[in-house]
């Protein structure tokens, strides 16, 4: 083990270009969590770029060649005789002891409760980081967006092969169980599912343990590959669930629906800025901190916007709504309402302008 660690230390990192993200590291310690191509590895590796060659050690613990109880007897000396500032255990495993180094940075899909740790979730590109990767902003990015994702690593594979490489990535990073519970949300995408549906749904097809099942779905949930919604004011109700990225969708189904789609876009931006939002009857997402509901609606005009505000009218007056957004592919306009202030705006400027 001591032979692979020099050589680990030796080696050079390479990065190809890299696009800066929302998120940055310092000098503290970090854990960064997210799924699997979500830009973990990159947003370590450029960190490490900026500091002297010698004072830093790089592993990805899923290298085959590294025998964990080789490794804990063998990284403190290590680190300490070659006087190794910052160590980063990238995909770390919870086998893999913990040293004493200045700054520690490791990389993995689930959060560890390690005190001293700086947490930074990732999340696939939120749509303004998809526009650093593009050539040009025009009319074509959004589009662009939809065909392509978040995941960063995308840009790089053909259009051809981008259904297997999503495919083969899931299957690598989740065991069996998990993978067959994401192709059935992938179907189920923006809708109310809950773990026993998915349950009675899977076992018509295959043996199904149930304990098994829930527990991979808290797997999926835990490691943020599925996200679920809470209804307004109702904590036990069925969950609405989004999928880590749009990208999924077409790659584990065949089911075409547009509106939940872009339902899921919309769900994504409002996490990724730390917004905390509910659903309900007739509503996408209700924001209680800003008074404010978002509805979905990327083909509404200045007529079924305000045919939708007279079904929603209750909701508006009960709850003090001031505002109300719909979000649309590319119209823009507002409405007239006694209660709230009511606007339509496109994607690209909604997402970009906050």
């Amino acid at each position: 083990m001591e032979i692979l660690l020099q050589e680990l230390y030796k080696t050079d990192i390479h990065l190809d270009k890299f696009h800066f993200r929302k998120v940055y590291l310092e000098d503290s310690s970090y854990q960064i969590n997210g799924i699997s191509q979500s830009g973990k590895s990159k947003l370590a590796k450029n960190y490490l770029l900026g500091l002297k060659k010698n004072s830093y050690l790089y592993i990805d613990c899923s290298d085959i060649r590294i025998d964990i109880k080789e490794l804990n007897n063998t990284l403190a000396r290590f680190c300490n005789l070659n006087k190794i500032d910052t160590l980063v255990l990238d995909n770390y495993k919870k086998e893999i002891k913990i040293v004493n180094v200045s700054q520690l940075i490791i990389c993995c899909e689930t959060h560890l409760d390690i005190d001293y740790l700086n947490t930074v979730q990732l999340y696939p590109l939120d749509y303004e980081e998809f526009l650093a990767y593009e050539h040009k902003y025009d009319s074509n990015a959004l589009n662009h967006f939809f065909q392509l994702g978040g995941f960063p690593s995308m840009h790089k594979v053909h259009s051809d092969e981008r259904t297997i490489y999503i495919q083969k990535t899931l299957k690598y990073a989740l065991d069996e169980m998990e993978f067959d519970i994401l192709v059935l949300c992938a179907k189920m995408m923006a809708q109310k599912l809950s773990p026993y549906s998915i349950y009675e749904r899977l076992k018509q097809t295959r043996k199904v343990s149930k304990d098994k099942l829930y527990k991979s779905y808290e797997n999926l949930y835990a490691k943020n590959y599925i996200h679920l919604l809470e209804k307004n004011n109702h904590p036990k109700a069925t969950k609405k669930i989004y999928l880590c990225d749009i990208s999924l969708k077409s790659a584990l189904s065949l089911d075409k629906h547009f509106g939940r789609l872009f339902e899921n876009m919309v769900y994504l931006e409002l996490l990724k800025s730390g917004i905390d939002c509910f659903y309900d009857d007739g509503i996408d997402f209700y924001i209680p901190d800003q008074d404010e509901v978002i509805l979905c609606k990327p083909f509404a005009d200045e007529r079924t916007l305000f045919k939708k505000m007279e079904a929603i009218e209750a909701f508006i007056f009960s709850y003090g709504i001031k505002k109300v957004t719909a979000i649309t592919m590319n119209r823009e306009g507002s409405v007239s309402h006694p209660f709230s202030k009511v606007e339509m705006l496109p994607f690209d400027i909604w997402a970009i302008g906050d």
